[in-house]
């Protein structure tokens, strides 16, 4: 039977996933709508839709997450279907009624595959009736605390907390030590209502160094469900993917053609309709033995490496947002499972706002200078754009850059070199740390699990800030000391510090810098040295004989996707700032900018070293902050839902004395609490 594809659909999301289905949406000439809450008012989505309708104030509650406001602006626009991206209301079976009885179709399955498959407890034991192998694990829904307690126990540790409902790590904690289940427990119920509106837990075995891998798989309204190979993502820091690619190099043929029938039977077994991935966990020294963890009921963020590697009927390439779309309009999948293979090899890394060198803390600002990959094997998935502000309201991802290659070997070659070239001042980043983290030689070598970024990321940082950042900095600054030339302009020759000296050598002129977490520097530039040529967003400075170049925006530095903030530093203002009173060690101050969401202490209170005393939460991240030392609170200056900037101060806690002698120094560590 013939069908009819939309006219108009509207995409109930933000970011680089609404730029990435207003594309499809271009391409099949289906009108689209965007939605945009008042901090996005700007956004590059906003600007590529063909229509955009303003949903609410900035809070993702009071707009993204309001079916509401987003059916309201459906049929403002005469829409009628909508596609939810992935995240806010992508898996929320709620959402999936509330449009259907709106007449609007929702590019997704069913409500009912979303609800089953999104409660983990009733997932697992759906696919498990259908024959697919699943995590050892308790069972049954609803477990009190002391439930999940006995049943921790009795699996043994390590386990690991999961909510049952959402996904992306969120709320996900690894319990190594029985003694800290019941606050392990508290802590991912908590982020799991924060995150989800639901702190439903379930328990399940840890397996030390596994690998994660998944299947995608198409399913049509007529009966077909095919799957497309599987994706390797396995390289993750907090239980969030960092880096992906397809296929795994632990896979033979037998395996992942065992896997991906395994997850073809556990679509059909909720009755799947449109784009989904099942996700599998492998011991990766027995890939045969693999489980099934959960069913993701969206588009992956991942996805592109299956497109650009997977071949459909002697086609290399699938769009698969345009599946979503021919699915839902009614149309049949012409194909069957064998003629679909793989080409070539894809890798992707996803690009957030968040600082390495902080434990990966979530950071923010404005993007002053905008470089991104793209070119022969190159593909970058963004929602940026010059001039954006990057705040702590929303996830911290804010693009994707995909190589494809030959090979693996090629396509790690091609992304280094990618992320190398990715520019994005005024907002720090992780681009830096992925190009290293893909030069590693267990990366390279293909020995993945999902413990290995976290093992290995002190190496992958940088070891303090290369002279040529403060020459470079130091430069711009001497350079802009210079008189502006013109016929005529008269300087006054005692207002330039170009430091003159009566009968002698011109003497240095020196700059005091500072990148924020690194000590003062004193830069010493003398004034006739050709140090740097300073150009629109380009510097170039010689430092012992070698020539490094910058790409530049204010005070920002970038190369090699590594970018630095240079401040300019006053040691006087520095010093009498520390001799006016300043807390130092004593003082708890915000670890990036956010919100506080839970204050356990007031004025006064007798602490620990190590005590929990606030909770900071920012891009969908909690992050507690701990007493430095035992001590009393003797100020405390936020409320829970105070808005904080990073690096304000919160509270201070003065260091009990210690008998003989001064209180011991911490180790200044702070607990991640995602």
């Amino acid at each position: 039977m013939p069908t009819t594809m939309f006219d108009t659909v509207l995409v109930a999301n933000r970011g680089e996933i609404a730029v990435r289905v207003i594309r499809t949406l271009r391409a099949l000439g289906i009108r689209s709508v965007a939605v945009f809450s008042d901090a996005d008012a700007g956004a590059r989505h906003v600007r590529e839709a063909d229509t955009a309708v303003r949903i609410g104030p900035a809070a993702a509650a009071e707009s993204y997450l309001s079916a509401e406001r987003l059916l309201a602006a459906a049929a403002r626009t005469g829409a009628q279907a909508v596609h939810p991206g992935y995240g806010f209301l992508a898996e929320n079976a709620g959402f999936a009624k509330a449009c259907a009885d709106a007449g609007l179709v929702f590019i997704g399955p069913t409500a009912e595959a979303i609800d089953l498959m999104g409660d983990k407890i009733r997932a697992k034991e759906t696919v498990r009736a259908a024959g697919v192998p699943v995590v050892p694990g308790s069972s049954g829904s609803g477990l009190t605390d002391a439930e999940l307690a006995a049943a921790a126990r009795e699996i043994g540790t390590p386990v690991l907390l999961k909510p049952s409902a959402g996904g992306g790590g969120k709320g996900m904690r690894l319990v190594r030590d029985e003694v800290l289940l019941a606050e392990e427990i508290a802590a991912a119920r908590r982020e799991a209502r924060g995150s989800f509106g639901d702190d439903t837990l379930l328990v399940e075995r840890w397996i030390d160094r596994p690998r994660h891998i998944e299947i995608q798989v198409l399913a049509d309204g007529h009966g077909t469900v095919l799957h497309l190979g599987e994706r390797e993502c396995s390289l993750q820091r907090r239980h969030q993917k960092v880096i992906e690619e397809a296929p795994s190099v632990l896979l033979d043929e037998a395996t992942r053609a065992a896997m991906g029938e395994a997850a073809v039977q556990a679509a059909r077994s909720c009755g799947y309709r449109g784009a989904g991935t099942v996700e599998f966990i492998v011991p990766g020294k027995d890939p045969a033995s693999y489980f099934f963890m959960e069913m993701n009921t969206r588009l992956q963020v991942e996805h592109p490496v299956t497109e650009l590697t997977a071949t459909v009927a002697g086609h290399r390439g699938i769009d698969l947002v345009e599946w979503q779309l021919r699915i839902a309009a009614g149309e049949h999948l012409p194909y069957a499972q064998e003629d679909i293979t793989l080409t070539g090899h894809a890798i992707e890394a996803r690009i957030c706002a968040e600082d390495p060198a902080r434990d990966f803390l979530p950071t923010g600002g404005t993007v002053q200078l905008l470089h991104e990959a793209q070119g022969d094997g190159v593909r970058t998935d963004s929602g940026l754009s010059q001039g954006a502000e990057v705040g702590s309201r929303y996830d911290p991802m804010l693009s994707k850059v995909i190589a494809y290659g030959p090979d693996r070997a090629a396509a790690l070659r091609t992304l280094r070199a990618a992320l190398a070239s990715t520019v994005t001042l005024g907002v720090t980043t992780n681009a830096g740390f992925l190009r290293r983290l893909l030069a590693h030689p267990d990366v390279v070598s293909g020995d993945l699990d999902t413990g290995l970024v976290e093992r290995e990321a002190a190496d992958l940082l940088p070891s303090g800030v290369p002279n040529e950042v403060y020459a470079a900095a130091a430069a711009v600054r001497r350079a802009a000391l210079e008189p502006a030339a013109g016929a005529g302009a008269w300087r006054d020759p005692f207002g330039t510090p170009d430091g003159f000296r009566l009968g002698g050598e011109p003497a240095p002129v020196r700059h005091w810098l500072r990148v924020p977490g690194q000590d003062p520097v004193a830069c010493d530039v003398r004034p006739d040295e050709e140090a740097a040529q300073a150009g629109p967003g380009l510097v170039r400075v010689t430092v012992d004989g070698v020539l490094h170049t910058f790409h530049r925006a204010g005070d920002w530095l970038g190369r090699d996707g590594d970018a630095w903030h240079v401040q300019d530093h006053d040691p006087v203002a520095a010093t009498l700032a520390g001799a006016a009173g300043g807390h130092g060690v004593d003082a708890l101050t915000a670890p990036m900018p956010g919100t506080v969401t839970v204050v356990k202490v007031s004025v006064g209170d007798e602490v620990t070293a190590g005590q929990g005393l606030l909770v900071v939460e920012a891009m969908k991240m909690e992050h507690v902050i701990a007493a430095p030392h035992a001590g009393t609170v003797s100020a405390l200056d936020v409320l829970p839902g105070a808005t904080v900037a990073m690096d304000q101060v919160l509270a201070v806690v003065d260091p009990h004395e210690e008998p003989g002698g001064p209180a011991p120094s911490p180790d200044g560590e702070q607990e991640n609490a995602s």
